[in-house]
């Protein structure tokens, strides 16, 4: 396939490549069991991560220079437009494992530096799609109704979740006083503002499965989506309760530490429910038929999100339960990974990848 032909196909949704590529390096720091081959093994992760944003991010302003119609299309598609999220998110990821992976490469100082230029991009660029993408679904987008509900609705307003658990990473780093203050603030501002639009999202994709049929078997995947505002609704809980006592007053900075636990924990559970009952849709599709495609990132970042939020419960809790969980997770998640890595790339190679995306699906499939 020729240069021209990828270009023209481009679509945001290959950032969760990026994402999910990302998402295997920072777990691995985060796991309650270190060693120094883990180490290695996440700064060599975060360093393939980082090179596929540079590729991505290199190749979609191509896109958009040549083929501007093309690229400008893409929001208008009821199903494409929702990944317009993944850049954001693939962004984000790829500055936190920067700063947990990277000093020994690049230096804590210059660490930090790209940590902190790649979590404001990817905040801002995430915040613009959380209100844009709904709006246009709102207003603009044709045949959606409950029925077209899918994982994929998740995206767009994911990205502010990723904003609060990395930005938790970076109050730290934030000048003591008032910064850090309305830094850990609009961190949690944002955890709020991706929470209860998830929760929206997650209930119709419920009632859809519910009271319509699962729908097309490419389209399975996305159902593992639903774990990502959950998990990183846990990993964010913990993570800016562990740094709340460097910016809240008492008795906030108590109270923050123990509501995560008070929530994670009943969420976790939920999330386990969720990820069994996708698990076995996706196992009784595979049986028939589980064709391949970029759907299958799918089945890291969101499982990446669990180990990072379960292990941010082990660490709060110290409970055996979570670290055991935590580490047999975490070598799902790096075989998942594996996989669809090697699929992608066979894809790509072959370029069967890059052709014409396929059209929206109707509603009500």
């Amino acid at each position: 396939m020729s240069t021209t032909s990828v270009l023209r196909n481009l679509t945001p949704n290959w950032f969760a490549s990026v994402m999910g590529t990302g998402i295997v390096a920072t777990a691995a720091t985060s796991l309650p069991l270190q060693s120094a081959g883990l180490h290695l093994f996440a700064t060599g992760v975060w360093a393939l991560a980082a090179l596929l944003l540079i590729v991505l991010t290199a190749a979609t302003v191509v896109h958009w220079r040549r083929h501007p119609r093309t690229a400008r299309g893409h929001h208008l598609d009821p199903v494409m437009a929702h990944f317009y999220g993944a850049p954001p998110m693939a962004l984000m990821t790829v500055g936190a494992g920067t700063l947990l992976a990277g000093p020994q490469v690049i230096g804590p100082r210059a660490a930090v530096a790209v940590d902190w230029a790649l979590w404001s991009a990817g905040t801002l660029a995430g915040l613009v799609t959380a209100v844009a993408i709904p709006y246009l679904q709102f207003t603009r987008h044709e045949s959606v109704d409950p029925r077209s509900a899918f994982g994929g609705w998740l995206m767009a307003v994911v990205p502010p979740m990723v904003s609060a658990s990395t930005g938790a990473m970076l109050v730290p780093h934030t000048p003591a006083g008032q910064p850090r203050l309305t830094m850990i603030l609009v961190c949690y501002a944002m955890f709020g503002i991706s929470l209860l639009a998830s929760l929206v999202v997650i209930s119709m994709i419920w009632a859809r499965l519910v009271h319509h049929e699962i729908g097309p078997a490419r389209m399975v995947p996305t159902l593992w989506i639903v774990l990502g505002p959950l998990g990183q609704s846990i990993t964010a809980a913990n993570l800016l309760g562990g740094v709340a006592s460097t910016a809240l007053p008492a008795p906030y900075a108590e109270a923050m530490a123990a509501f995560a636990v008070l929530y994670g924990v009943p969420v976790w559970g939920f999330t386990l429910l969720w990820a069994a009952l996708a698990a076995a849709v996706t196992i009784r599709t595979a049986r028939r038929h589980l064709p391949f495609s970029l759907t299958w990132w799918s089945f890291t970042f969101p499982v990446g999100t669990v180990v990072t939020g379960t292990s941010g419960l082990a660490l709060h809790t110290g409970a055996t339960l979570f670290r055991v969980s935590a580490v047999a997770l975490y070598a799902a998640l790096v075989v998942a990974w594996a996989v669809v890595a090697a699929r992608t790339a066979r894809g790509s190679i072959r370029g069967t990848l890059f052709a014409p995306a396929p059209r929206p699906l109707p509603a009500g499939v």
